[in-house]
């Protein structure tokens, strides 16, 4: 499986809905050009604040200013149904495999959250789910914009609360809209002296002119009929005033893009306008209010003579013009490339790429999670075009998985059943057969397979009629294709036990080189992270040396699957603090894997908490080169593992994939009796990437 290699995820989140993320992130984004840094950006789910058929604000500039690739988002439509109908985990896959096909060889990926909006209840905690599937670095925006360092102070620690159960801790925040004597030295003195750890990575004053909207979508959003075009292209309003005083009053108030409201029988203010853009002063425009039209002799007067001043006409009132005006929305549009531009320099200007140790030598290697180990895992066995039989070919959730299978392209799926039976099946359960689902009658290929068998078996004295009466049953029958090479994979257990499925295995593919026992792994998705348990399904109690190549098995799978191994050698007792056959066989395997694999990461004997927990690691195992961060767990016997793993699956409600054995010489996996439909599609999954891997190390 594709490992995760060293690269870096900043996932950019709001604290509130006061502003969009548009300038922070892709101010971020141009920071990171700057510095030379390759740059990916992403904005996995759309804004409630996008008008229906506009095109995304950061996704458009990404693409205009930053001359990006960005895939269009999943909009927040799609993104509330799928919540709605508890597919999140789907949603999130989705999420993963947006921002994979960005990454491409980006040293960065810089991803944007989702605003949260009253109206939208389903998606307030989408923003952390997705940083916690991205194993992302998560950065906050904090508004500035009241400059009171308290608030802003309160804000941080909300926010490094409302991450602390992810991956990854709050990697710094972003301060925009700073008012003026306010600066980021200020902020972090304010959280160095609540104690807040938390880097500041930017600081950004409002620079004067970059809220300025556009005249022409004062036009827009008014619904103004125009006048006088003017300089309607390239105005910008940055006040407005509304004339209800004789123009001697009024003079002193005109500035640089200053809209003017007036009634449209205001001629002495009309005329005052004029005068002052004729003189110099760059008015935005002059909007003509109550329905009230320029008049014709005014009109033929000013058209000549003022052509720079852009002349407005509306039939609302004075007074709701006003309020409208106020009321208007002043972020940025699609389509105003210079003040986007300006805003996303005016951030970069003020950012702090050091306190993200880009350069470090580091190892930046993240944690598996859940949706990145699915979508990897789909994305890996269609690569691997692997054909997998399924001897339990008339089973509903075998057939169902199988279709996904097909449809999906994650393998070739063989269905071993009577095609009568397997299309009655389909019919009681409504299932629609696709054309190119393979399904073979074990009664026409039955005969092949005898005398391989029998030659296969001839030390332990079978023949031909034992052969062919064996061969009755769907397993053995699959795992002599398995054999001869005519499939690469095999899957079965959703109605045979796992030693009907396991046991052929061992007698007609048998241990792979340097294989002494078979084994097997759960890979348990647990909220923030995928870990690896080991032997929870085959070996009852293995002594020490069995113990040990159960771990070095483990190990060699959680690398096949993208996992960096930390492997925890389970024991009651940790380190020395206990004595007996059981700590002692522990111990044992343990120096057993030391010495065969030096460069591995493993301790034991280690008790569970001290392997996962920091706190409690630095407390019973201090020096441990887990340092609290095991993933892969090695228990001590088949009733330790199993108990585990089913207590962990069923309380905490995680999602377990197996159990996938090891150390067969091609792949063969068992199913649990209970499996869901995804369960099995998993496990195919995982087959054909195990038999992809054989063959590459063949």
């Amino acid at each position: 499986m594709t490992a995760l290699g060293k690269h870096r995820t900043l996932f950019v989140t709001p604290t509130s809905n006061a502003f969009r993320l548009a300038t922070p992130s892709l101010g971020l984004v141009r920071a990171l050009q700057r510095a030379g840094h390759t740059v990916a950006f992403v904005k996995p789910v759309g804004d409630p604040a996008t008008p229906v058929g506009e095109e995304d604000l950061s996704v458009h500039f990404a693409r205009s200013l930053c001359n990006l690739t960005v895939p269009d988002p999943i909009s927040l439509s799609l993104a509330e149904e799928m919540i709605r109908s508890d597919n999140i985990s789907s949603l999130l896959e989705d999420i993963v495999a947006l921002v994979e096909k960005v990454r491409g060889d980006a040293e960065i990926v810089v991803v944007e959250g989702i605003l949260p909006f009253e109206d939208h209840n389903l998606i307030g905690d989408l923003d952390l789910a997705m940083g916690r599937s991205l194993a992302a670095e998560v950065i906050a925006v904090v508004s500035g914009q009241s400059g009171d360092l308290a608030t802003i102070v309160d804000t941080v620690r909300d926010a490094a609360m409302h991450v602390k159960t992810a991956v990854r801790p709050l990697a710094g925040i972003m301060v925009p809209r700073l008012p003026d004597g306010v600066a980021a030295k200020d902020i972090a003195a304010a959280l160095e002296k609540a104690d807040l750890k938390v880097p500041v990575i930017s600081a950004s004053p409002v620079a004067k002119g970059h809220n300025a909207r556009r005249l022409c979508d004062v036009v827009k959003d008014l619904g103004c009929s125009i006048r006088y075009k003017g300089g309607l292209d390239t105005a910008r309003v940055e006040d407005v005033v509304v004339a209800a005083r004789q123009p001697e009053h009024l003079v002193q108030l005109f500035k640089p893009g200053t809209l003017v409201v007036t009634p449209g029988d205001r001629s002495d203010v009309i005329m005052a306008t004029a005068l002052a853009q004729s003189s110099g002063m760059p008015i935005a425009g002059l909007m003509l209010t109550c329905g009230v039209p320029l008049s014709p002799k005014l009109d033929s007067f000013l058209g000549p003579r003022f052509s720079d001043l852009s002349i407005l006409e509306t039939k609302d009132q004075t007074f709701d013009v006003a309020t409208k005006l106020a009321a208007m929305d002043r972020r940025v549009r699609v389509g105003d490339d210079r003040r986007m531009e300006e805003l996303m320099d005016n951030t970069a200007d003020h950012i702090d790429l050091a306190v993200l140790h880009l350069n470090d030598a580091r190892d930046m290697s993240v944690h598996m999670t859940p949706p990145m180990f699915r979508h990897r895992l789909i994305q890996d066995a269609s690569r691997a075009k692997a054909s997998i039989v399924l001897p339990e070919g008339d089973e509903p959730r075998t057939l169902r998985a199988a279709i996904i299978c097909t449809e999906k392209k994650i393998a070739h799926c063989i269905l071993l059943a009577k095609p009568e039976d397997v299309e009655a099946v389909a019919e009681r359960h409504g299932i629609l057969l696709p054309s190119d689902l393979e399904i073979i009658d074990p009664a026409s290929i039955r005969d092949k397979y005898i005398e391989p068998m029998v030659e296969m078996r001839k030390k332990k004295g079978l023949t031909s009629l034992q052969a062919e009466a064996q061969l009755e049953d769907t397993v053995v029958l699959g795992t002599m294709m398995l054999a001869a090479g005519d499939v690469q994979g095999l899957v079965s257990g959703a109605v045979h036990t796992t030693a009907s499925t396991v046991r052929p295995a061992l007698q007609l593919i048998k241990t792979a080189p340097g294989n002494s026992i078979v084994s097997s792994v759960f890979f348990m998705l647990m909220p923030d992270q995928v870990l690896v348990y080991g032997d929870c399904a085959i070996n009852p109690d293995p002594d020490a040396e069995q113990l040990a190549e159960i771990a070095m098995q483990a190990a060699d799978s959680a690398k096949a699957f993208g996992i960096l191994p930390k492997v925890a050698m389970i024991s009651y007792s940790t380190g020395t603090s206990g004595v007996g056959a059981d700590v002692d066989k522990v111990r044992e395997a343990t120096a057993i894997v030391k010495a065969k694999c030096p460069d591995l990461i493993v301790d034991g004997p280690i008790q569970y908490d001290a392997a996962t927990v920091e706190s409690v690691n630095r407390q019973k195992a201090p020096g441990s080169p887990l340092d609290g961060h095991a993933n892969v767990f090695i228990f001590p016997d088949l009733n330790t593992g199993n108990t585990t793993y089913k207590a962990v699956q069923r309380s905490a409600d995680v999602v377990s994939i197996g159990p996938m054995l090891q150390g067969l010489r091609k792949p063969v996996n068992d199913l649990s009796r209970g499996a869901l439909v995804d369960d099995i599609v998993y496990t195919i999954a995982l087959t054909a990437i195990q038999s992809a891997a054989q063959a590459e190390a063949e």
